[in-house]
């Protein structure tokens, strides 16, 4: 059974439509109305192997905050759906990024419980045409919006660039790391029997 999800979401500030393959080959085509951020979650498909397809618009007249938290709402819901009942799931992700002079850290749990764990500082305020401190507000709608536990640190810290980037990419290995199927599981791993 493919592993996608399409999703819409309509407010008055954004207008989104994504469409989510988690069993894909890394292509996108992406377009939010923010450079960087197109960028960054060009290198989350890529490097997760996913196939993306997003389009939004967004009160950009105001600043990139809406545009940016309701993409990762939207992108938590299609994981979650995307993903389906979890059976036979590695449930657990994790990955040490290297970027230059940065590393970043990021593990992934599939729980059914969000939370977002945190340990991280840009050195600038803006990277493009991107505010730095929306990272953390994607990452934390993410976490979520898709019921999953999403801790993210900054090991080696360095240009605002590659710290975001290392995150966008190590989140994308260490959620395929999680959604992998082992054939030794077969039901959810969980002792509760869901997830």
């Amino acid at each position: 059974m493919a592993r996608e999800a399409l999703i819409e979401r309509n407010t008055k500030e954004t207008q989104i439509r994504l469409q989510l393959k988690i069993d894909g080959t890394g292509s996108s085509d992406i377009d939010t109305g923010i450079g960087f951020f197109d960028h960054m979650l060009d290198g989350f498909t890529r490097h997760g192997l996913y196939d993306l397809t997003l389009r939004v618009h967004g009160d950009l007249n105001v600043d990139d905050h809406h545009t940016i938290e309701d993409t990762g709402i939207v992108l938590g819901n299609a994981i979650r759906e995307a993903v389906g009942d979890k059976k036979g799931i590695k449930r657990y992700g994790s990955c040490i990024l290297p970027m230059d002079e940065v590393l970043v850290l990021c593990a992934v749990d599939l729980s059914g419980r969000p939370y977002l764990g945190w340990d991280a500082e840009f050195s600038t305020e803006k990277t493009g045409d991107m505010a730095t401190e929306m990272v953390k507000e994607f990452f934390y709608a993410v976490s979520y919006s898709a019921a999953m536990n999403l801790h993210i640190k900054v090991l080696s810290g360095g240009n605002s660039h590659h710290v975001a980037e290392a995150m966008f990419k190590s989140f994308a290995k260490a959620l395929d790391a999680a959604t992998q199927y082992d054939s030794r599981i077969t039901d959810v791993l969980s002792t509760k029997g869901s997830l």
